[in-house]
């Protein structure tokens, strides 16, 4: 599970991802509940993206607030299909990518906790694969956007393998660590304009090559 990451400024999203922000403001370091910004398809005739800014923690359309009692910042996508949370924003293909700079992942090979930080080893920023949604609260009208980060089982990755504390009581191949699922450039278009089919065969494990990583 990812809980922190390093956003691109607004800036650094126009330059890679030629796209603008109608708020561009949020915090470099983000953490769950954090606004942070994100990419879908907009509401348009032509295929059209737009950056929104919204809560890191997607809140489905049964939520009663904002700030929910579960965490749902990461969502397993073998279960997409199935959760309560995700099911309506996936078969509706709410999709989006979310920029990062880097992030932040706990090791335990020491025996305590220690930050790593994941980069891309050619420089560029991660897309993070993910979904959005807009949730309205009923008593003040409020609209709220949020997303959720997807994430995969790594138990068989080299380097994501390595990460989250271990459950003692379980094999080295029942752990079920997990990685975000990091969308290639040439697979941003896809993810946001395709079929769910479509869209399903690119949640995917990331080769180890692409990665730069490390002690934060």
């Amino acid at each position: 599970m990812c809980t922190r990451y390093i956003s691109p400024d607004a800036r650094a999203i126009e330059s890679y991802w030629h796209i603008g922000a109608r708020s561009p403001t949020w915090a470099h370091q983000l953490f769950p509940r954090s606004r942070g910004p994100f990419m879908r398809r907009a509401d348009a005739a032509e295929p059209e993206a737009e950056l929104v800014v919204g809560q890191w923690g997607l809140i489905p359309h049964f939520a009663k607030s904002a700030k929910l009692p579960y965490a749902t910042v990461n969502a397993r996508s073998e279960e997409l299909a199935q959760k309560a949370s995700y099911k309506g924003p996936w078969a509706r293909g709410q999709r989006c990518i979310i920029p990062a700079e880097s992030f932040d992942e706990p090791n335990w090979e020491s025996g305590k906790n220690v930050w790593w930080r994941f980069s891309r080893a050619d420089g560029r920023p991660w897309g993070i694969a993910g979904l959005w949604n807009t949730w309205t609260d009923h008593s003040t009208g409020e609209i709220v956007e949020s997303y959720t980060m997807l994430t995969l089982n790594a138990d068989a990755h080299p380097l994501m393998s390595r990460m989250h504390k271990p459950d003692p009581k379980l094999g080295p191949d029942q752990q079920d660590k997990r990685s975000l699922v990091l969308l290639e450039e040439l697979d941003f278009e896809r993810w946001l304009y395709s079929t769910v089919a479509e869209a399903q065969k690119l949640v995917q494990l990331t080769p180890v090559e692409v990665f730069e990583a490390g002690p934060a």
